[in-house]
């Protein structure tokens, strides 16, 4: 036997007495606790009560749900128009506060019409003039003195004067602002006593309550979407949650970003709602009064298809369900689950079709 040969035989016969004194010391390292609660085997104890798997079920019943659609939007004022002058002028009184309320056919501003109500003065002396000369010439012709054609010149001179009369007057409306709906005036842009002409804005009148609500909503709901739908949406400032009603709807879809264009309608006695304040809505599609609901955890997907776990006679059973809208939490059982049922919602992991079960706490669908 040569010398590498006997080194090689005792170099082995070191590594195995080396090993068998570390083994002990070494061998906790690698086993898995018996005893551990937080490791697989502890799990399955907790889990287990002899040959059944403890868990936790629940029942369902029918609960009320509403389908939603969420979105965005603006708020716009329901009318809103901004004020000028019909003629030029120099204005002569103001008669409205910034930011306050107005009715509809308040006077607002008024532009000087001396020069009107002269012409009006003089129109209205040759009117009178030509209505008395009228009514004399009508005794005349009546006795035969002045022929049919004398009358009838008179007659027209009368019409005329009229007309003009009326037309100084609709001249004299027209230097005169009046509020055309009832409303909150904004800032004004002018001062008594400035020259105005129709192209300069005086104010803006807005009214606000109702307020609309515009947002839109993808095109795949366009056959769900119709008028009196509610909404409840909220706004930057405020808690609350405001309610509204859809009460218009675009007849098309928007060819580039694929959306409906809707327009609800919300009361705003107390005037908190501004427009141009951007909108968070919950447009209210059903409310559904029947419907089943299980925990989300409760879904188990598959290919093409989810399923439950149901306890039936202390055994589990799979069932493939079809869902329906879904919550944050919990999702409707629209197939394949009853009223009644108990839907496992712990130990899904480990459950299997026909196992033995111990339910050891069930909820009601309505407490989740």
């Amino acid at each position: 036997m040569g010398k590498v040969t006997k080194r090689l035989i005792g170099f082995t016969i070191l590594l195995l007495v080396v090993g068998a004194l570390a083994y002990p010391k070494v061998k906790p390292l690698f086993s898995s606790p018996s005893n551990s609660g937080n490791g697989e085997q502890g799990m399955e104890q907790q889990q287990r009560s002899g040959d059944k798997l403890r868990v936790e079920g629940v029942v369902l019943e029918h609960e009320s749900i509403q389908d939603r659609i969420f979105s965005t939007g603006s708020l716009e004022a329901n009318e809103i128009v901004d004020l000028s002058a019909e003629t030029s002028g120099i204005i002569t009184g103001i008669y409205f506060e910034e930011g306050g309320e107005v009715e509809e056919g308040d006077l607002l501003l008024k532009i000087n019409d001396s020069e009107l109500q002269a012409e009006k003065s003089r129109a209205e002396f040759r009117f009178n003039l030509a209505e008395l000369r009228e009514e004399r010439q009508k005794r005349l012709l009546d006795r035969g003195g002045i022929s049919q054609d004398e009358y009838d010149a008179t007659m027209n001179e009368v019409n005329v004067l009229r007309a003009e009369l009326e037309l100084i007057n609709a001249r004299i409306d027209q230097t005169e602002l009046r509020a055309p709906f009832s409303g909150k005036i904004g800032l004004k842009y002018v001062s008594r006593g400035s020259y105005i002409t129709p192209d300069r804005r005086i104010a803006t009148l807005q009214e606000i309550d109702p307020i609309k609500v515009d947002f839109s909503v993808p095109e795949r709901y366009l056959s769900r979407v119709d008028v009196g739908d509610e909404i409840n949406f909220t706004v930057q400032g405020y808690d609350s949650t405001f309610v509204g009603q859809v009460y218009a709807i675009e007849p098309r879809i928007d060819a580039e970003t694929r959306t409906l264009q809707v327009r609800a309608i919300s009361p705003n006695p107390e005037n908190l709602l501004f427009p141009g304040a951007f909108a968070n809505i919950n447009l209210i599609l059903e409310n559904i009064d029947d419907a089943l609901l299980v925990p989300s955890i409760a879904i188990v997907p598959e290919l093409n298809a989810q399923k439950v776990f149901l306890v039936k006679n202390g055994r589990i059973q799979e069932s493939r369900v079809r869902t329906g809208i879904r919550t944050s939490d919990r999702v409707q059982i629209i197939d394949g689950a009853a009223r009644g049922d108990t839907v496992l919602t712990t130990g899904i992991l480990q459950a299997r079709d026909g196992m033995e079960v111990e339910i050891t706490e069930v909820h009601s669908g309505a407490d989740q």
